[in-house]
């Protein structure tokens, strides 16, 4: 095994098997969603008791990915990224023998664990994985991984829990993880470690110019489209008008359009990342505009919703590249706190999203989503920088 791999020669076996490891992670993160229902009767808990199970995992994410560059800056990066598919395994073999809720918590904490430690090395090690110019393809490739779980995961889950049981399905993800460690272990080369990153370093690049607003664009982004995607059920039952199998499949066409979204996202940055930063959340925010006012039916709000996952596709594509061109020689640590970013913009979206819910409706929350969204557009506008690539 080479001790790197030239930038002149893109590794793609590798990057498909950061595809395959971020597929496995986000399918286990989101398989609680459709088999809450039997894992609590299972284990004799509430609902929203065995709900925690997605509580732990975003909280132990956000703190791991302010922390592992620290703990592992004197690790070959091969090593430790073969160590987060290890966790996804053991963390779906704890829960799927669970007696009881704290063994099946303590699996959960071991992905989330894998969830916020990938996440931060993911960026970094595509920078060393193929050349400069080939970086946001090679994000969106990466990215499709989570499309394609967030396709799958919810109905298969549902579908598989039906058919063998809710342990089954989580065997079945240790297998998928088991899948992604074999081909990281036959692809990912050796990445000794750039630099000894402190937890002093992440204050450091956030007080960078512009580092600490691109951070909070971004998080206003990813907040706006949170609290549209937590509420469009909702939505789409009451305003639209909608039932079960009209959500399912406006739901499974915003997942293909998003799908879609990270290679036209991956295209579009490598032509102009500013403009395409700048453009997704301005028509996010748009189409949330119209999802208000134009006249709700299902063909019109179905087409609304796909046009939206398409755009959101491209976000993580771009702010991927964003941080791999404006912090190259602190990725690691950059990626940390854009992970953290993501995580609290999450729950910040959901949390508040719910307020507004309660007090005014859907129509209220995709109001306030749109306003937020073109509120990051603005930003990104006046104060976000990108830097071009050199030609030769």
């Amino acid at each position: 095994m080479n001790e790197s791999v030239s930038r002149a020669r893109p590794a793609w076996g590798a990057v498909i098997s950061m595809a395959l490891g971020v597929f496995g992670l986000v399918t286990a993160e989101f398989l609680p969603a459709s088999l809450l229902t039997p894992m609590a009767a299972d284990l004799g808990i509430t609902e929203g008791m065995a709900g925690q199970a997605v509580t732990v995992t975003a909280a132990v994410a956000l703190l791991t990915s302010l922390l592992i560059s620290t703990a592992t800056r004197r690790i070959d990066r091969r090593h430790v990224l073969l160590g987060f598919s290890m966790l996804l395994v053991a963390s779906n073999l704890l829960v799927a023998f669970a007696p009881n809720l704290t063994l099946l918590l303590i699996g959960r904490v071991l992905l989330g664990m894998a969830l916020g430690g990938f996440w931060t090395m993911s960026i970094a090690t595509m920078m060393r994985l193929v050349p400069e110019d080939l970086v946001p393809r090679g994000l969106s490739i990466m990215f499709s991984g989570v499309s394609a779980a967030t396709i799958a995961a919810a109905p298969l889950g549902s579908y598989f829990g039906d058919l063998f049981g809710w342990r089954e399905v989580f065997l079945m993800a240790a297998g998928l993880g088991l899948l992604a460690l074999a081909v990281q272990f036959m692809t990912l080369p050796r990445l000794a470690p750039t630099g000894l990153t402190r937890l002093r370093t992440l204050f450091d690049v956030l007080m960078r110019p512009r580092i600490g607003l691109g951070m909070l664009a971004a998080a206003l982004v990813f907040t706006g489209h949170f609290a549209f995607f937590t509420y469009i059920r909702p939505f789409l039952e009451t305003v639209t008008g909608v039932g079960v199998n009209g959500v399912a499949v406006i739901l499974l066409g915003f997942g293909v359009a998003n799908f879609l979204g990270n290679y036209v996202g991956g295209w579009m940055v490598e032509r102009s990342l500013r403009m395409t930063m700048i453009l997704m959340p301005l028509l996010m925010g748009t189409l949330g505009v119209s999802l208000v006012l134009l006249e709700s039916t299902p063909a019109t709000d179905a087409a609304l919703v796909a046009i939206w996952g398409l755009a959101f596709g491209a976000i993580p594509v771009a702010w991927s590249t964003w941080l791999t061109r404006t912090v190259p020689d602190e990725a690691e640590s950059a990626s940390g706190l854009l992970v953290a970013s993501i995580n609290l913009a999450i729950a910040t979206g959901a949390a508040v999203g719910g307020l507004i819910f309660d007090l005014g409706g859907a129509l209220n929350v995709f109001a306030a989503s749109a306003a937020v969204l073109l509120l990051a557009a603005l930003m990104i506008l006046v104060g976000v920088k990108t830097r071009t690539l050199a030609t030769a």
